[in-house]
């Protein structure tokens, strides 16, 4: 199997993609999706309304080489023309993936998820002060 398709798999496991038009059009409109991917064989008014969506809240666009089929196969979910990352590493690894086939294509798209990957996590790095494996601030005795 295809690494960029084993992805998938890992990111739906792990509960960090919307699979399908409906579920990757909320996840837009509620600023989570990081990164709208449609199958190469989606309607043209698929690929438009995913545009739009990764317009609307910021996040990456692509139209994958990858058929309705195949995304169906590692999803589980019969054939679904458009899906959604919404956690930036797992997208910029499928994207990156995508750019070594393809680095005309996929490239910018890959290299500005990764860019937003490496970024300090939290609002303006203010997790420094908390800890690292429990999350809760740490104050003192």
């Amino acid at each position: 199997m295809d690494r960029n398709l084993q992805l998938l798999g890992i990111a739906k496991k792990a509960g960090f993609l919307a699979i399908g038009v409906e579920s990757a059009s909320a996840s837009a409109k509620s600023g989570s999706a990081k990164a709208i991917i449609t199958a190469g064989d989606a309607s043209e008014g698929a690929k438009r309304r995913a545009r739009r969506d990764a317009d609307f809240c910021g996040a990456v666009y692509a139209a994958s080489p990858y058929t309705k089929f195949e995304l169906g196969n590692v999803t589980g979910r019969g054939s679904p023309g458009t899906l959604a990352f919404t956690d930036t590493g797992l997208a910029a690894g499928f994207l990156k993936g995508l750019a070594d086939d393809d680095p005309e294509q996929y490239g910018a798209a890959a290299q500005s998820l990764a860019e937003n990957a490496q970024a300090p996590p939290g609002r303006n790095g203010a997790s420094a002060d908390r800890n690292k494996t429990t999350g809760k601030r740490r104050t003192a005795k």
